[in-house]
């Protein structure tokens, strides 16, 4: 068997990658509706969850990969001719099948390639080249429209798929033509071909039809983007209330980053509150004090966030705040804050070294501190540290000024 196509018949290369990419999609389509279906409200039923959504992941790219291959030896192979080219519109209906797919091969696998870049943690990728996309920003709202874009443009594929197994089933049991055969190994007898009609209308009607289910997909994805949020309580969670400050912060972030699944997962809380005493004529000892209010309800935390604030972990609807009250000491070897973190009504003494950065009456504050989830009664059911690592990191930088004199 020749690896080229001719005229009449499809070569061994053209066989492989039918079959190959077949499969694929075929498994893809099962993973899919299956892991989507999956409960995850115990360890174990997330973690496997998580494994059938990275195996349907790493398929997808593969799908992708694979599909780039089979177009590109595409536009270097002559395409056999139809054997029912004289019925025009069942040619034209096979051809825009054919062309359907071809971009299917491309669009599906590429939006949720593009949703999961854009989501922060669950279900990684399995390969050594990271879980992003250049030019893809970690962004909720790009991941669920690329996500819904994924979803619109698998059922088109779906249809395809059909639509094009039921075209090879009558050509072969009906027509009793050799157009499924000369797709399997060997080559069957073909008699002359009929005349063939070439023209530009069937990839025009595929090209509208991915045109009309890209906007589709964008427009359901944008408009759902907001409704979709992991949870009302980011949205309904009361502002916290201003408090007396000698120091007043200007601007500043309490960021947060877990590893789930072996993937980092970052996010921040938006809604806090610092009333600060500092003297920074003190060399050493006590220099002033830190007293740090948390809205909960204000963290995200990418895909994760509506997890992060359920019941099992910082459990928002109960205990909506968190505080830190420290004392602020100034050493030999910089500052540190010395005092104890409140979550979930669970106080865990902690230090939190700091730099710190004067100019007049400005201050300008950074410091990283490491946490156990344990030591706060979070994810208390996930126990096992490559779900979720026991380790959860703090990053904290703020700008505050206060009155000169």
């Amino acid at each position: 068997m020749s690896l080229h196509n001719t005229a009449i018949r499809y070569g061994a290369v053209t066989k492989f990658f039918h079959w190959f990419i077949a499969l694929l999609i075929i498994t893809l389509i099962v993973l899919g509706l299956y892991a989507e279906d999956l409960p995850f409200d115990t360890q174990a039923e997330l973690s496997a969850k998580a494994w059938y959504f990275s195996l349907h992941k790493t398929l997808g790219v593969t799908a992708f990969l694979a599909a780039l291959a089979r177009i590109s030896w595409a536009f270097f192979q002559p395409r056999p001719g139809s054997l029912n080219a004289g019925h025009r519109w069942e040619s034209w209906l096979a051809e825009t099948t054919h062309w359907v797919l071809y971009g299917s091969l491309v669009i599906v696998p590429l939006a949720g390639w593009i949703a999961h870049a854009a989501a922060s943690g669950f279900a990684p990728i399995w390969w050594p080249f990271g879980q992003g996309l250049p030019f893809i920003p970690k962004n909720p709202t790009v991941e669920h429209i690329f996500a819904t874009l994924h979803e619109v443009a698998g059922n088109v594929l779906i249809g395809a798929v059909i639509l094009h197994f039921l075209g090879a089933m009558k050509h072969h049991v009906i027509d009793r033509d050799a157009t499924l055969r000369r797709m399997l190994p060997g080559t069957p007898t073909l008699g002359p071909l009929p005349v063939q009609y070439h023209s530009a209308a069937p990839a025009l009607t595929a090209t509208a039809a991915w045109a009309a289910t890209i906007l589709l997909g964008l427009a359901l994805g944008f408009t759902g983007a907001k409704a979709d949020q992991p949870t009302s309580l980011v949205n309904s969670s009361v502002p916290l209330n201003t408090v007396a400050s000698e120091w007043q912060v200007q601007e500043g972030t309490i960021g947060l980053k877990v590893t789930a699944f072996g993937s980092p997962v970052e996010g921040s809380f938006t809604d806090w509150t610092s009333s600060i005493s500092f003297d920074y004529s003190v060399e050493t000892g006590k220099a002033g004090q830190v007293q740090t209010t948390i809205s909960i309800a204000s963290l995200t935390l990418g895909s994760v966030t509506s997890q992060a604030l359920g019941a099992d972990f910082f459990n928002a609807a109960t205990f909506p705040t968190a505080t830190f009250t420290a004392d602020i000491i100034a050493g030999a070897d910089g500052y540190t804050a010395q005092g104890a973190l409140t979550v979930k009504d669970l106080t865990v003494p902690v230090v939190l070294p700091f730099t710190l950065a004067l100019q007049k009456n400005t201050a300008q504050v950074h410091g990283a501190l490491s946490l156990d989830r344990r030591d706060f009664g979070i994810g208390e059911t996930v126990t096992d540290a490559g779900t979720l690592a026991y380790e959860v990191q703090l990053d904290i930088a703020l700008t505050a000024a206060r009155e000169p004199g």
